[in-house]
């Protein structure tokens, strides 16, 4: 089974790219998107092309921002939106599709911004859902994807120095939080797989031509349960894919 993450910054947007070819090319059995930037019928409408595939969105209150989506293959046992609080859960951000072996957790982490306004939002955010994962883990072990707006290390960007406690997804803070999801069970797999790989990234500001320059950052991550490393046979990233300013990444399942 191959599972894709792809922000892909409006899904009306990418539509009218190669979005769909891409898709055909990448042949996942299941894709998660993040900041579909749509209301669910803008959502569905869009998506209309996939319809022999199972389709599930989440959209926030506002319009034109954040959400979620997923496209199947194969039918989930039940499909979970948010989280449970409130003040959490008018975003959009959380999409979870229970299979047989796993959860499957679809996130759109919180962007702290550009002035740090919701740094202190993102960390209660942060501790609400490690707390929502661990719950669903006692159940049966996580697969985390998304967009957790946030580079763990400092091989995890091109320029960790410049922007340390200076930039928004790599505030100590922000890292905090990530250091709580590995210490607390959970494992990066593309880091499990290639510890040392650098100028690896899955985003791109649209600024100074950062894509061509490969000044990137590494924010688009999946995370397993430990007891279900055994099962990920390998972590990719597809930095050639554009449309988006985050390109996909994935993991392949063993059968």
């Amino acid at each position: 089974m191959k599972i894709i993450s792809w922000n892909v910054n409006g899904i009306r947007a990418i539509a009218k790219k190669s979005f769909f070819t891409d898709l055909e090319q990448l042949n996942a059995d299941i894709v998660c998107l993040q900041e579909t930037k749509a209301q669910d019928a803008q959502v569905a409408e869009t998506l209309e092309p996939l319809k022999p595939y199972h389709i599930f969105f989440n959209s926030a209150q506002r319009p034109g921002y954040s959400g979620t989506a997923v496209i199947s293959k194969v039918r989930p046992l039940n499909v979970i939106k948010d989280i449970g609080i409130s003040e959490h859960d008018t975003e959009g951000r959380v999409l979870c599709l229970e299979f047989e072996q796993f959860f499957l957790v679809n996130v759109y982490v919180p962007n702290s911004g550009a002035e740090l306004a919701r740094l202190g939002y993102r960390q209660e955010w942060d501790k609400a859902f490690f707390a929502y994962l661990k719950n669903l883990e006692m159940k049966k072990p996580v697969i985390v994807c998304g967009d957790l707006n946030v580079a763990h290390k400092p091989i995890d960007l091109a320029r960790p120095k410049e922007n340390y406690n200076k930039a928004a997804g790599y505030m100590q803070e922000e890292i905090d939080g990530m250091d709580r999801l590995t210490e607390g069970g959970l494992t990066d797999t593309f880091r499990h797989f290639y510890p040392d790989s650098r100028g690896r990234y899955s985003w791109w500001s649209f600024r100074a031509g950062a894509r061509s320059k490969n000044i990137g950052w590494r924010i688009d991550y999946f995370l397993v349960s430990r007891s279900f490393l055994p099962k990920v046979k390998d972590a990719f990233i597809h930095e050639e894919i554009t449309g988006s300013d985050h390109c996909p990444v994935g993991i392949v399942l063993e059968p």
